[in-house]
């Protein structure tokens, strides 16, 4: 039998909350969101009584115990999620076939600029492409979510400073910039975006 937890608040005798009530908690509070929620959130749950620790703890418990299932619980730069698995994902289209967004070279090279060389401006974007950008550009991937500005350079005219945000990492997957391909893998998605004009990366669908 698993021992309890923390005591909580009147929801919960001090001796009620179990492990495994937790969990449950937890799994539906991610289930019904399609956003996902850091560990500060999840936290409110249990009035703040349940240390970051403790609930990283039952996260990877319930991540292990959904290992088997057609959606997977997944930490990105956001916090926890719930989303399809990749291989199942295409069935799922077959009911709403996605409108997947068309990127052109130059989009997708000037993200890869902006991920790999944060912060920069529009001034470094074009003198490493060695072309001028558009503001059509840098106007998609802010339309995207996946570009901000985050500041200015202390120079003459006081460029603009790009920078990635946590909604490109969310949509790879991924918890920080550190765990970014490396520069030649993204080349290679590039050129095979631009080719097929499609968007190189897959965007998990999250599950409500």
């Amino acid at each position: 039998m698993s021992a309890p937890l923390m005591p909580l608040n009147q929801l919960d005798t001090p001796d009620s909350l179990s492990p495994e009530k937790a969990k449950r908690i937890l799994e539906a509070a991610l289930l019904s969101t399609s956003e996902p929620l850091p560990i500060s959130e999840l936290r409110k749950l249990f009035n703040l009584e349940l240390s970051a620790s403790v609930l990283s703890k039952l996260l990877e418990e319930i991540r292990e115990k959904w290992l088997d299932s057609s959606v997977e619980l997944v930490s990105v730069a956001s916090g926890w999620r719930f989303q399809t698995r990749a291989d199942i994902q295409p069935y799922l289209e077959r009911l709403t076939p996605p409108k997947a967004p068309r990127y052109s070279r130059a989009v997708l090279e000037t993200l890869a600029i902006i991920a790999y060389r944060q912060p920069v401006t529009r001034g470094d974007i074009e003198e490493i492409r060695g072309v001028s950008v558009s503001s059509s550009v840098l106007k998609a991937l802010m339309t995207r979510g996946w570009i901000e500005a985050v500041g200015h350079r202390n120079v003459p005219g006081k460029p603009a400073l790009f920078a990635t945000t946590q909604h490109f990492l969310n949509d790879l997957n991924l918890r920080s910039l550190k765990e970014l391909p490396p520069l030649e893998e993204m080349q290679s998605l590039i050129d095979s975006g631009a080719k097929n004009q499609d968007l190189p990366f897959e965007v998990p669908e999250a599950h409500d």
